[in-house]
């Protein structure tokens, strides 16, 4: 017969990523914490873009209100307004970036940690951890300056410039009274010295740059804040497929994890190579060398990893053999397991 007592109780599951053994428990509890942090960033810049287009919005109103309250009032004042407008809109696009950060962050932990609990068993992807862990220790935009300004614009200032556009020309055309003439309309767009023709021309391109920005930035689907489709049944296209040559460069920013090479010069090679292998679980390859001003025999490691492993790397190195030299150097390309597939899939 077996004693209850002496059953030992069922161990709690544990959590194990690069040599870390964390309790669900502890994993858990740290993660909600994290998502609770980026919840509340994500919110107060939320907040910061609605507060950017009610300055926009009541700054609209009040000029035009303004302008149309006296008779012998200025367009001018509206053109004054479609510049300030035109600064709302760029400072409330950096704003977006910023919020498009904390979203990102947001949406890796609802796919891959949340919604994998819902679908047992709960085993969160490599993948995932280095992409919030390169985020968390070197934060970098998800979306272009270009996507976060044709999105806004899209979302809320085209309709702002259409109202200034439209409130303008009816200046124009009723103010003090109606033009009895297109030649009186013209001369009521004078700014200054400038002609009406040179000023419409200028309101005519000014819009249909406008109309450009926004519908040439329509593809760019980066944005991690906003409900987009993430599954297409249509063939996938390659980035120059969907935009090829400048004008990809132009608007599409070109972002994956950093891949780096780290080169170990030492003499404790079996013992750092192990290292390497057991712990971080990447390839190490050795080469032989010779310190010049020692003239002494050294092994040289070769090790391609990720940002977010460079720590682990020198405390390991470190911990093998103090007198380790490390230098770690970005690489254009890594191909093979762990990295990027050395041929496509077609």
């Amino acid at each position: 017969m077996v004693d209850k007592d002496k059953v030992a109780a069922p161990r709690e599951p544990v959590w194990t990523y690069r040599g870390y053994e964390l309790k669900a428990s502890e994993f858990t509890t740290a993660m909600v914490h994290l998502f609770r942090a980026e919840v509340q960033r994500a919110n107060i810049w939320r907040q910061r873009l609605d507060t950017t287009t009610n300055w926009a919005v009541v700054t609209t109103g009040a000029l035009i209100s303004f302008a149309f309250s006296q008779a012998q009032g200025s367009a001018v004042v509206v053109l004054l307004n479609m510049v300030l407008v035109t600064m709302f809109l760029v400072i409330e696009a950096r704003r977006y970036r910023y919020y498009e950060l904390w979203s990102y962050r947001i949406r890796l932990m609802e796919t891959d940690f949340f919604a994998a609990m819902l679908v047992p068993p709960f085993q969160p992807s490599p993948e995932w951890a280095e992409s919030l862990a390169e985020s968390l220790l070197q934060p970098d935009f998800p979306i272009s300056n270009w996507e976060a300004l044709g999105r806004r614009l899209r979302r809320n200032y085209w309709w702002i410039y259409a109202i200034l556009g439209g409130a303008w020309l009816a200046h124009l055309w009723l103010l003090p009274v109606t033009a009895a003439s297109w030649q009186e309309f013209i001369r009521r767009a004078e700014v200054g010295g400038i002609p009406g023709e040179i000023v419409l021309a200028c309101m005519l391109a000014a819009y249909a740059a406008l109309a450009v920005l926004g519908l040439a930035t329509l593809p760019l689907q980066r944005a991690a804040g906003e409900v987009l489709p993430r599954h297409d049944l249509a063939p996938v296209k390659t980035d120059e497929q969907a935009s090829p040559g400048l004008l990809r460069a132009w608007f599409r920013p070109t972002h994956r994890r950093q891949q780096l090479l780290a080169v170990i010069i030492t003499a404790q090679a079996d013992r750092v190579s192990q290292a390497i292998l057991k712990s971080m679980g990447r390839g190490v390859t050795a080469l032989t060398g010779k310190g010049m001003y020692t003239g002494q025999e050294r092994t040289v490691l070769l090790c391609a990893l990720t940002v977010t492993e460079i720590a682990h790397l020198k405390h390991l190195a470190a911990e093998a053999d103090p007198q380790a030299f490390v230098v770690v150097t970005p690489a254009q390309d890594v191909f093979g397991k762990g990295f990027m597939p050395l041929e496509e899939k077609t």
